[in-house]
């Protein structure tokens, strides 16, 4: 018992010795390498570093000159650029897809004299989802139900032409152009379709103020028109703000063709697999049919948009009789 328990001493001095050796030799190989100039590696030695986002000298929005020699308004969009600029996956994702969504809604914009930069409303409102916000507001342009009725779009159980890419970009783009008409220019124009006229409207009676860097807003809007500047600035010129992305990097426009019907259909699966396709991809390109099947007691006509044959086809099985 004796002899057991002096071995067991004997080990535990052992490496109490070992123990402090080892922190000795590491002390001094720290010390060392600290006070050799050239071991020392500096923060960021491996090439990486945090910058901030350089502001153009001039920014428009829609033609007009944004004052930048205002602080508040220089902050305000460094905020917005910053937020959007490190937010690094999700404005990858919002450059490739305005790859394909972009030259859908631009043609509209152009008709309807509505300026360009307009497209990056979008990309504020809903990040090219067809999103639904907790106000119930639908779609990439976030129409209320009550603004699409009072627009002529058609939103029942079958049919929310809000999820239409261009029917709702017209809509808006008539909005729009209401709202340059009230206010006479397109910043204004821009917040007031955030917030909504009465709500601008509201606003600019309380503090007797008509420009929109010139009045304190709710915080969304507040923030509304820059978070749109910084995705055209960094949509623009996106190395600028470090993203470097190659064509292929971009989603594609998908070549499509067009079904016209104006009756009833049974079953919409039925009906992508007579056409070389599959539901799931129906409803991808046609995300306004909101139900599997369509009375259609008006029989009104329907444009219904599919990839073309062979671009995109579900996997080879036989469809049962």
């Amino acid at each position: 018992m004796r002899k057991t328990r002096k071995i067991k001493q004997g080990m535990m001095a052992a490496l109490f010795t070992i123990t402090v050796g080892m922190a000795v030799m590491l002390a001094a190989t720290g010390f060392s390498e600290g006070t050799d100039e050239e071991a020392v590696e500096p923060a960021g030695g491996d090439g990486y570093a945090v910058y901030g986002v350089e502001i153009p000298a001039r920014v428009t929005f829609a033609g007009e000159p944004v004052p930048l020699d205002l602080f508040d308004v220089k902050e305000s969009l460094d905020r917005e650029l910053l937020s959007n600029t490190y937010f690094h996956s999700h404005t990858i994702r919002l450059i490739k897809l305005a790859n394909r969504y972009f030259p859908q809604i631009e043609p509209v914009l152009k008709e309807h004299n509505i300026p360009d930069d307009f497209k990056y409303l979008v990309v504020a409102e809903s990040g090219l989802a067809q999103m639904v916000s907790p106000a119930k507001a639908v779609g990439f342009w976030q129409l209320l139900r009550g603004t699409a009725l009072e627009y002529g779009l058609e939103v029942n159980q079958e049919i929310d032409e809000r999820y239409h890419v261009v029917k709702s970009t017209e809509v808006a783009c008539r909005y729009l152009a209401e709202s340059f008409g009230k206010y006479g220019n397109w910043t204004m124009t821009a917040a007031s379709y955030n917030a909504g006229r009465r709500g601008v409207d509201r606003e600019i009676e309380r503090q007797k103020m008509g420009n929109y860097y010139d009045l304190l807003l709710n915080e969304e809007t507040a923030r509304y028109l820059y978070r749109v500047l910084a995705f055209k600035l960094i949509f623009e010129d996106p190395e600028a703000y470090g993203f470097n992305l190659s064509g292929n990097d971009l989603y594609p426009e998908v070549p499509t063709f067009t079904v016209v019907i104006d009756s009833a259909v049974a079953d919409f699966a039925d009906f992508a697999f007579r056409h070389g396709t599959n539901y799931k991809i129906l409803k991808y390109f046609n995300p306004w049919l909101r139900d599997n099947k369509l009375d259609n007691p008006s029989r009104r006509s329907y444009e219904i948009t599919l990839p073309r044959k062979g671009y995109r086809r579900p996997d080879a099985w036989e469809y049962p009789d």
